[in-house]
């Protein structure tokens, strides 16, 4: 910390150390302020994680405090105008909304949808999951049956631990494939590591990086080799690579073999699936499969990392099974320069194991939607359902909605349904900072506090961090509402509604007691006790309660040493302590303490696969992709990411385009099986010829929405042509990759 620096207290004019709250990077800032605004933001050279790195996304902060079309107080709709209200008013509407309709059809005809942004933001990460579990709500939805819940579901089979997520050691390895991800865009997606494509950089110097992508992204146009695949058949590639290692004798099971369960039954799963056999679906010659076979066995420190386009396609939890095998069977696991498991320096509630799911145990279905009668996995249901259970009458029927810092008409298939089923609801309220397109819907908006008005500190990301870092940072400003109350209070009166208190007479710090007391009891401690050492609530008082249980904390003096939140205030650029350390079988939740190479459950996923070789190619598959500048639908209203070219285009190949005579720069009308949209092309040779490309989270320029610099570059919203209902079969996770469409020229 240099000591040159004089940091300002919070709402003061002065520097302030912050970080960027909007993406995985989690990057240190310094921030200046004048005149009660910000007056620059720089990366903070000194911080121990970042040591100086930024992105566009970063220096927006200030801009997204400052956007005037941001909610500062609360707002309740009357016959069908939004009108600003004191808190008190709007808790009592709250009240009045949801208490007659649970009375009259009780709290299954409520549920709520939270958004991504709860991962970043310091009281909603760590208190949704008291609106989510104690309110009774019986489903509830969220963006990870479109993101990473193969992921989960793989982890949970394989280890026992639903978001133990191995994590590539990118720091040291010497040979890195990226499947089905572009951190040049995302900065990392379930890797956390500060100024990736320096390490992707360095790695190429000392090295090799090889993407396997449909699209040349960014990402793969830094890379050694691009390697384009067909959507859809990643877990077939990874099957054969698998194949080759086991066929040519490159099994190095290394130092995790006397922790493997299945290696045997894995060995013999494989057997059929040779590289010759799946060459042709993936169009990846037979020969450049076992090569990879043989580079990723023949490199001592090698690392395959896959991510969204591995999870979010109708094989995504095979695929997101396999990365880990490959990995597991060339000697990567575990081990420097592999896949490891991060070291959290604080844990988090979604690190408990679900009740009825101990020992990875693929007890799953325990209830059913009632429309689709779509299987529960992980207690989670499709996004998709809730379209349906809002339109289709009869007990049961959705009658009311909580949304939580999400945008679902933006980011979920049928979109524009959904769009259009929300004001049928008797009652919608939003927690949220902007009236957008999912929002304008809501007879409610509760406001939280801007990323400058609130600390931040990480926990969810922390488990897939490539070094175990911790850092807290105060709030730059205070609330411009003073009477306003903090984003977890806001979901603890939600949660007390729901339970059959009237909203404003919620007992705030009584639940909060009581959520803080489970936390210490999964931990083996008394929370009573714990909470004589406090005068405060809130997720300051859980933060330190994590930072202290986790593995370098002080466990309440047990460790005198050992890290608390006092400690980590005292260090305002944060504490690293270091890279990866292997972890098994101490993060393993199986109670034999194995590593299951070959879930059944899994395995009986691989006739449908098998299936999916034989059926004839499409004529065009549509895929998803994402942008440095933005973050699905939330960075749109930002005039300085907005600049520059159109982004919401249709990429495809020039010789698709041609033989529809399409120029670059036309219109074309893209329809699939669910929709159509009409959007320009951006004719390229950076995509594998048969597919096509759009951009995630477009479709501004609503009616009744407030977004000034969103609704001037509208785009088109992608989900549209989303089929509700191609799924990924074992997670219920959607496929947003590899969607059949046809495109023709626009009014043709």
């Amino acid at each position: 910390m240099g000591t040159e620096r004089v940091i300002a207290e919070v709402g003061e004019d002065g520097l302030h150390l912050h970080a960027c709250s909007l993406c995985e990077a989690m990057c240190g800032l310094e921030i200046r302020v004048s005149g009660g605004k910000v007056a620059g933001i720089r990366p903070n050279k000194a911080d121990a994680w970042s040591a100086g790195h930024i992105c566009p996304k970063g220096a927006s902060l200030g801009a997204l405090h400052e956007d005037p079309d941001r909610i500062r107080r609360p707002m309740i709709k009357v016959d069908g105008q939004w009108h600003e209200v004191d808190w008190d008013t709007a808790f009592r509407r709250c009240t009045e909304l949801l208490a007659p309709i649970i009375a009259e059809h009780g709290i299954g005809a409520v549920a709520a949808y939270t958004g991504n942004p709860l991962a970043h933001s310091f009281s909603l990460s760590r208190y949704a999951a008291i609106l989510l579990g104690l309110s009774g709500m019986p489903i509830t939805y969220s963006p990870g049956t479109i993101d990473q819940w193969p992921k989960n579901l793989s982890s949970h089979l394989m280890y026992g631990s639903w978001w133990a997520f191995p994590t590539p050691d990118v720091q040291r390895t010497d040979l890195l494939v990226v499947m089905g991800a572009n951190p040049a865009a995302s900065q990392g997606s379930l890797l956390a590591a500060p100024d990736i494509m320096g390490i992707i950089g360095g790695i190429r110097k000392r090295g090799k990086v090889i993407v396997i992508d449909p699209v040349r992204t960014q990402t793969a146009a830094k890379a050694d080799e691009w390697l384009p695949i067909t959507p859809g058949t990643d877990a077939a590639l990874l099957l054969g690579v698998i194949h080759a290692v086991f066929d040519e004798g490159l099994v190095n099971l290394g130092q995790v073999e006397q922790h493997l369960d299945g290696v045997g039954e894995l060995c013999r799963a494989v057997a059929d699936w040779s590289p010759e056999r799946v060459c042709a679906a993936t169009g990846i010659d037979a020969e450049r499969i076992r090569a990879l076979a043989r580079e990723l066995a023949g490199t001592p420190r090698a690392v395959v990392y896959g991510r969204i386009g591995t999870c979010n396609q109708e094989f995504g939890s095979l695929a997101s099974w396999l990365i880990d095998v490959v990995n597991i069977v060339t000697g990567h696991f575990d081990v420097p320069g592999g896949a490891m498991f991060a070291t959290p320096t604080a844990w988090t509630v979604t690190s408990q194991t679900i009740p009825g799911l101990e020992d990875g145990a693929p007890n799953f279905g325990r209830y059913q939607t009632r429309v689709r009668g779509a299987k529960e996995v992980l207690g989670q249901v499709p996004i998709s359902c809730m379209l349906e259970e809002i339109t289709t009458p009869g007990a049961g029927q959705l009658k009311a909605l909580i949304t939580v810092a999400g945008n679902p008409v933006l980011s979920t298939p049928g979109g524009d349904k959904l769009d259009k089923a929300l004001p049928h609801l008797d009652a919608m309220i939003a927690v949220d900072l902007w009236l957008n397109e999912t929002t304008r819907h809501a007879d409610v908006i509760l406001p939280g506090a801007s990323p400058l008005e609130q600390a931040h500190s990480a926990d969810l990301l922390l488990g897939a961090a490539i070094n175990s870092f911790a850092r807290y940072s105060p709030p730059v400003f205070h609330r411009e509402d003073p009477a306003a109350p903090e984003e977890w209070e806001i979901l603890i009166r939600l949660t007390g509604l729901c339970t059959g208190t009237p909203a404003e007479d919620v007992d705030v710090a009584a639940l909060d007691d009581g959520w803080f007391d489970y936390l210490c009891f999964t931990q083996g401690l008394d929370g009573a006790e714990i909470r004589k050492k406090y005068d405060h609530g809130g997720p300051e008082r859980m933060l330190d309660l994590t930072l202290r249980t986790a593995a370098f904390g002080d466990r309440y003096g047990e460790k005198p040493d050992g890290l608390t939140l006092e400690k980590l205030k005292a260090h305002p650029d944060g504490i690293n302590y270091g890279p990866m350390v292997p972890r098994v079988p101490e993060i393993l939740g199986t109670a034999d303490k194995k590593i299951r190479v070959a879930p059944q459950y899994l395995l009986d996923d691989l006739p449908r696969l098998a299936a999916r070789l034989e059926r004839p190619a499409d004529e065009l598959v549509l895929v998803s992709r994402r942008h440095m500048r933005s973050n699905n639908s939330w960075l749109h209203n930002v005039g300085a990411l907005m600049k520059g070219r159109d982004r919401c285009t249709l990429l495809m190949h020039s010789r698709d385009a041609a033989a529809r005579g399409i120029a670059d720069g036309d219109d074309a009308e893209v329809a699939s099986g669910a929709g159509k949209i009409v959007v320009p092309v951006e004719v390229t040779d950076a995509i594998k010829p048969g597919v096509v490309s759009m951009p995630h989270g477009w479709g501004h320029g609503q009616a009744g929405t407030r977004l000034g610099i969103a609704n001037s570059s509208p785009g088109v919203n992608t989900n549209i042509l989303s089929l509700p209902d191609f799924l990924d079969e074992p997670s219920g996770n959607g496929a947003l990759n590899g969607i059949p469409v046809t495109v023709s020229a626009a009014g043709s």
